[in-house]
């Protein structure tokens, strides 16, 4: 069943859940980190979120829809892109969801993305594009 590889990885971030929520879900702190993309959404459950922007000299929307939002703890949109060579149909979207969980001066981050082809493209897929984004946010966070 293709829904169930899931890509996850997982990064120690020296900043509070708070400095990380923010790395999340603040556009200009996103846009550092993921690929300059522009994001955007109200973060409200069932509200549509985009990201656009150029990638490799091509022009990319990216959309989703907010499904979860608890400030510090837990973030959860659907995702889909037109470079993944996909029709916009629902059973292409991939589910997103960042848990954040404290512990002292330090916040665990995992991110999750569900319906990858094989546990191979998931794979690939946490540590080809997630790692690098990741990484990213962790240097804003800290900032």
């Amino acid at each position: 069943m293709k829904g169930s590889f899931v890509a996850e990885k997982r990064i120690t971030i020296n900043a509070p859940a708070d400095a990380v929520w923010e790395a999340l879900t603040d556009p200009e702190k996103v846009k550092v980190y993921m690929h300059g993309t522009n994001m955007k959404t109200d973060w409200e459950v069932g509200s549509p979120i985009t990201w656009t922007g150029e990638w490799k000299g091509e022009a990319y929307e990216d959309k989703g829809e907010v499904l979860a939002v608890e400030p510090g703890k837990l973030l959860r949109n659907t995702h889909w892109s037109p470079m993944g060579g996909t029709e916009d149909k629902p059973e292409n979207y991939h589910t997103v969801t960042y848990e954040l969980d404290q512990r002292a001066d330090k916040t665990i981050l995992t991110l999750k993305q569900d319906n990858n082809a094989s546990q191979e493209a998931a794979d690939a897929m946490a540590e080809n594009n997630w790692g690098p984004v990741l990484e990213g946010l962790k240097k804003v966070a800290e900032q």
